[in-house]
């Protein structure tokens, strides 16, 4: 079975459905697959049942932020929907030191994952399809592992950046050798996520965000009943980079275990149940220049996400704006 379209996006994370709400809305064909279950990447929102009922639990992305101008519009009209919501303007540290600002804290309404599902309501996704080959034949022909065949003029690549070398390695498309060098330099941070329900609510301070002050084995807890996603009591714990680095092979439940004990002080209520969820690429240290990389041969071919040009929930739409802008200029 082929699929053609104008364009294809490899992600349906935040960059890769901004770029194509752009795209599709200029009038372009536009398809988005992507090899996780659902959408939205790293602003993720899982459920985990207990004892006491079913808790709503963000174990990514934790919140987002406004700097960028051009980023205020799509704030304002996910605020009119009624989709995200300001949560805070800082959270504490683990010594109590509050670290609050005039910076709001955004949030999606009923978890981060709500942003990338309302992206995507009317756009052509495929969900849970791995792309294991990638060729240019006259089109780019990118070949799924359930022997479904996407065929675009142009393509975006969003996820993080190894994973789309390793896709462009697949089928020998070749890029600039200087190009190339610049794309294998990012790197990011791995983290481990636990995310547990509780037998009573947390002692997190309000508005129920802690930063530990020394940030290994912890760098994040977050009370997500305080936050208004779980109607359950129930805490999402960040391992430091450091940590996830070191015990990022090990069997998950002593991982789990190990953070749960760490965070016990600040959290002082019974863990009921609890899953791990394991980013390997969390956050990116080594970032590109530009909020998009691309080349015109052998076809229209761009890169974007959180690593060019900005990190975070705010970086990625960023980027995913600017590769849409740059192919309808092209």
């Amino acid at each position: 079975m082929t699929i053609d379209t104008q364009c294809l996006i490899i992600g349906a994370g935040i960059a890769g459905l901004v770029a194509a709400q752009r795209l599709q809305s200029a009038g372009l064909t536009v398809t988005v697959v992507d090899k996780g279950r659902g959408v939205g990447g790293r602003m993720a929102t899982r459920r985990l049942t207990s004892p006491d009922g079913a808790a709503r639990i963000d174990h990514g992305a934790q919140y987002f932020t406004n700097y960028d101008p051009q980023f205020t519009p799509m704030l304002a009209e996910w605020l009119a929907v009624g989709i995200v919501r300001k949560w805070s303007n800082g959270f504490h540290a683990s010594d109590g030191t509050p670290h609050f600002n005039q910076t709001p804290r955004y949030v999606g309404t009923d978890g981060m994952t709500t942003i990338p599902k309302y992206l995507a309501r009317n756009l052509d996704v495929y969900t849970g399809v791995t792309i294991t080959t990638l060729r240019w034949e006259g089109a780019f022909a990118a070949a799924a592992k359930d022997g479904r065949l996407f065929s675009a003029e142009s393509l975006i690549l969003t996820p993080p950046v190894p994973q789309s070398l390793a896709l462009i390695d697949s089928g020998n498309v070749v890029l600039p050798r200087d190009l190339r060098h610049q794309l294998a330099q990012i790197e990011y941070d791995p983290c481990f996520a636990v995310l547990a329900t509780l037998g009573s609510p947390s002692r997190l301070p309000p508005p129920g965000g802690v930063w530990p002050v020394h940030p290994e084995p912890i760098s994040w807890i977050a009370d997500n009943q305080q936050k208004g996603v779980s109607d359950q009591p129930a805490v999402t714990i960040h391992a430091g980079p450091q940590f996830s680095r070191d015990h990022f092979d090990d069997d998950p439940d002593a991982v789990a275990n190990r953070l749960i004990a760490a965070a016990d002080a600040l959290v002082g209520a019974d863990v009921l149940t609890y899953q791990v969820q394991r980013w390997r690429y969390s956050i990116p240290v080594q970032m590109f220049p530009a909020r998009f990389a691309a080349i015109d041969q052998p076809g229209k071919l761009l890169f974007a996400g959180d690593a060019f040009a900005g990190p975070r929930v705010e970086g990625a739409a960023m980027s995913g704006l600017a590769a849409a802008d740059a192919l309808l200029a092209a």
